[in-house]
Formats: C-alpha cells, structure tokens, sequence
C-alpha cells in the first residue's frame, strides 16, 4: 500500500506543514539578523525592528449596460518594515510629512516592498533584507536630524515618549475559506446593470461586486508573532442622473460581509436596487431648497456620519500632538465635551451589531496589539484618545487603533465607532420634537436628512476646524401640518463642537453606517453604530449646482431607441 505525505501525517498524529509558519520563521531570521547585527560605524543599531506581509487575494467584477467593463483577479504581498533607531523615549519616528530623511544622495535606488506570491522564505527573506536595510538607513538620518532640532527648540515638559513598549503576543489563526462564486455575480452584475440601463432619465450606472482576502503575517524584535486572515466582500450598485436645471445627482446601495454566502440575495439586491432607482428618479424631479439654518433630525444613517467626521477624527491620537493639527480636544480630558446624554466607543473586537455584520471588526492592529474597546466620551466627558504605539501626554499604551491599508504606515484610526444615548425617544416623539423646536424657533419648516452620501473634515491647523456631508436625501416638514416633501441641491457645513453640542436628543433605534475611511495612512474599512440625532441646529449651503447639458440624444439602450 502506497501512502501519500498527508497521510502519513495524519496516521503519525502530527499537523500538516502549514507554510504561513515557514514564511513566518524566515522573517523572525531576518528581524533578529538586522536587530542583532545592521549597524553603520559607530552609530547604534535599530533599538526595534518589525516586519509585516500581507497578502492580497482579489477579485472584482464591473458591468454597465448589461455587459462587463472589468473582470479582474490579482494576487499579491506588500512588505512593510518598522526599524527605529534610539530608545522607546526618543526615536527616530516621524510622520511622513516630516520625513527628512529624502536627499539626493542615496535615492537612486528603493527597494520594492513586493514580496514573492510563492511560498519561498528564502525569496521573502532576500526581499525583506533590502526594504529593513533602507528602513535603518532613513531612521538613523532622522534620529540624527531630531537630535539636531532640539538644539533650536525648547523641551515641552511632559513630552510623551516616541513609542509604547508592548508586551509579547503570539496567536495563529486559522485559515479563512475564500470562494469567489463568478459565474452567479457576473449573471447579477450583467441583470442589475441592464435593468439600470433601461432608465431613460439615467446617463450613467453601474455594478461592482468585489471578493478580497487578506492573510497578515507579523513578527517583531519584542518576540510578537502574528498569523491572521480576514475577508470582505462587496456589492455596489450605483447611478447617475441630472436634474432639468442640470444639477448632476448620484444614488447608490453598498452591501458588505465577511463571507460570501452572508451577502443579501439576488432578489433582495434586485428589489434594494429597485427603491434606489424610485429614489433618484424622485431627487431628480424634487425642488431645489435655499440655504438653511435652523433644527434637523439626522436618521441613523446620516447621524453615523457627522460623529465620524465632527468627533471620531479628532479623537485619533497622533492628532493631539502634530503641530499641523488643530488639537480640537488636546487637554480636554476629564471635561465635558457634548451632552451629559451622549456616550462614544470605539471597539474593534465587535463583529456585528443587531445581525448586521461590521466592517471595521479585527483582532489585532497594524502593529501587533490586540484590538481593545475604548470608551472615548462617557456621559459627555471626553475619557480618552484613539491610540496607536505613538503615545499621546497622559496616555502610556496603545489600545490596539493602530491601523493602515497595504503597506502604509500605520497611525490611530477608528474601528467601530458606537454612539450611546440615555436620552431616546421612539420615531413618533422624535418628529413631533422637531415640528415644536422649529415652530419654537419661528421656523416654517424643519429638515429630515435621511441620507448622505459621505462627508470630509479638516482637523489641520491652516484652515478652519470644520467638517462637510453631502446629505442625499433631504425632506422638508411643514410644521403646520407635519407633511414632507423631498428636495435638494444643499450639504451640511459646520464646526464640530458646535454642532454636536446641539444635539437635543436621540432615537431609539439604532443604525449600522458600513464603509471605507481615507486618512493619512490609506483606506481602511470602518463601521459607525449610531441612532437617529435630533439638532438644535444645523447649517446647510447651497451645493454646486452645475449647469452641464445632458447628453443630446436618448441612450441607444433605452426603451423607444431607434433601430
């Protein structure tokens, strides 16, 4: 009888190699090798060296008019190399807009951050050896450089040390099944786009449906070794349109899972894409509306946003000590921030709230901590700060926020951001309050926002600390008889402590906001749990309007085209 390998291993009792640890050994070498021994003359060797590798399984699909624009599959690993040179109280670390390492001499070459997609440690090994070698080198540049500034500038006093130290972590997760089902997405793809197509009033549309896998190794010179695996599928469907005064309008749905088969049905998608369609036909015909100040009730949807944009960015820690940055919250803890009613946490480690899963769920962060949850503001006094391994005056330790895309190098960034509330009220209440807040305020109407399509903020110190959504469905509520009629053409402008501050009360039923989040260290995915918000007051400008023709003649595709 002829056995094969696994057999054998299987009869001897022992695992089956798993080549994640391999790979995973090979950059251990390679780490302890460059902390042991990477030195130039007589300045000191790395203090702290890190490796991390992730690879990128994806697989994406694109249809217009009933047909494929874009059917890819890629695979790939993208190296990221930590090396810091000086010791956890001053380091070489700087942010990457102060990175004064650049010069012309020594650039002529930078090492690919590619590593190979076989499983040869040898390959990874050789690869990381050249990305930790230019690592060293601009850490020793700036460490000599910040040495020099301190000459100039006078010493802050209870200056935060460069890094956290970190205690050890070691955890081998196991393997995450991907199957991307082509053959039924390109059918609804090529069905969903038809179907948009078929819009006279539509100028463009679109479906995208994408499967992305990612297997995350990490090791460090503090003994921390790290397997995981995440996947994360998507399905967009979107379309464009203009008003008859030529303002251009979107609408879209998103749909995100962690496993395939958790994504909706083809008929939900087709029926969810259905009320889209009857929305955007319905903003395309809705009255524009002048400029507006006064009460609004933000649904959960839209609520998720403004705390997101108006709160949760400023509460990232490498913001309270960046000279660039407008320190929105720097030495307010312990000090009421927004409503004695109001509460916000952060927590990571959720994967989903009311049956819905969350997007920003994930067990260990870009830089080997564990994800923790993290209560930011506590009945209206701020508590803390989100925190990567750059600490922040009166915070000693990372709470497991470090986050960024690909090989980005990670900053404090949300997770799941939770809005709590002790201060609820059902649908029903919520509404009559903003018809008495505006007839209180001598308003003829009050605005619902139960939509937005995103927002922007700015927390720098060179411009005004404020924050912008685009509010996608808006009705205005006579408060004479409580009717709502929708219009558009505004976006929400404000500062952020103004307007949350203005928060009246809230709902009772909670909404889950999934999406992607850009800042300074990439596109990371986030999740906002937020119930519908009741505002004093908000501020809506007119948004652009334009005044772009639609195309001349009808779409050959839709129906009445002329053969």
């Amino acid at each position: 009888m002829v056995l094969t390998a696994a057999v054998m291993l299987l009869l001897s009792g022992k695992p089956p190699p798993d080549a994640r640890l391999d790979l995973l050994e090979a950059m251990v070498a390679e780490i302890d090798r460059s902390h042991r021994s990477l030195t130039l003359k007589e300045n000191p060797a790395p203090y702290f060296v890190a490796a991390q590798v992730k690879d990128y399984t994806h697989d994406e699909l694109g249809a217009k008019y009933g047909a494929l624009f874009a059917d890819e599959a890629a695979r790939e690993r993208k190296l990221y190399a930590d090396v810091r040179v000086g010791s956890y109280q001053f380091d070489s670390s700087v942010g990457e807009e102060l990175d004064f390492s650049f010069s012309l001499k020594g650039t002529s070459f930078f090492a690919p951050k590619q590593g190979p997609i076989e499983d040869s440690p040898e390959a990874l090994r050789t690869a990381l050896w050249l990305v930790i070698d230019e690592k060293y080198k601009s850490a020793l540049f700036n460490y000599l450089k910040k040495k020099g500034e301190d000459v100039y500038t006078v010493e802050a006093p209870g200056r935060a040390p460069s890094f956290t130290k970190q205690e050890r972590e070691v955890f081998v997760g196991p393997r995450a099944p991907y199957a991307f089902s082509k053959a039924r997405w390109v059918a609804l793809a090529k069905a969903v786009s038809r179907r948009l197509a078929a819009e006279k009033a539509f100028i463009d549309s679109e479906v995208r449906v994408a499967g992305d896998k990612v297997v995350r190794l990490y090791a460090s010179s503090e003994g921390t070794r790290l397997v995981t695996e995440e996947t994360l599928f998507s399905v967009r469907v979107s379309a464009v349109t203009r008003a008859d005064d030529g303002q251009l309008l979107e609408n879209s749905r998103d749909w995100y899972a962690p496993r395939e088969e958790l994504l909706p049905t083809d008929e939900r998608i087709a029926k969810d894409t259905d009320a889209m369609v009857a929305d955007l036909l319905a903003l395309r015909a809705a009255p524009t509306i002048d400029p507006y100040t006064g009460p609004a009730l933000l649904e959960p949807d839209a609520a998720g946003v403004l705390f997101h944009e108006a709160v949760g960015h400023r509460l990232e820690g490498e913001r309270q000590d960046n000279d660039a940055e407008g320190k929105t919250f720097r030495g307010q803890v312990g000090k009421p921030v927004l409503p004695a009613f109001l509460s916000v946490v952060d927590d990571p480690t959720l994967k989903e709230r009311a049956g819905v899963a969350l997007n920003g769920h994930y067990q260990f962060d870009e830089e080997g901590v564990a994800g923790q949850r993290v209560p930011l503001v506590q009945d209206g006094v701020l508590r803390n700060f989100l925190l990567s391994r750059k600490p922040v005056e009166g915070f000693s330790a990372s709470n497991g926020h470090g986050r960024a895309q690909g090989n980005r190098k990670p900053v404090a960034r949300m997770a799941n951001l939770l809005v709590e509330s002790k201060k609820a009220l059902g649908d029903a209440e919520l509404k009559k309050a903003l018809i008495a807040e505006a007839k209180k305020q001598g308003k003829p109407y009050a605005l619902i926002i139960r939509d937005i399509t995103g927002g922007n903020t700015n927390t720098t110190s060179f411009g005004y600390q404020a924050f912008k959504g685009t509010p996608r469905m808006v009705f205005r509520v006579d408060v004479r008889d409580a009717k709502e009629s929708l219009v558009r053409g505004v976006e929400i402008v404000g500062t952020p402590l103004s307007s949350i501050n203005k928060v009246l009360a809230t709902g009772k039923r909670e909404g889950v906001f999934n999406g992607f989040c850009g800042a300074e260290s990439g596109m990371v995915p986030v999740s906002t749990v937020a119930p519908a918000v009741l505002l004093q007051e908000i501020e809506l400008q007119r948004s652009l309007e334009g005044k772009d023709r639609p195309p001349l003649l009808p779409s050959p595709f839709a129906p009445g085209r002329p053969e």
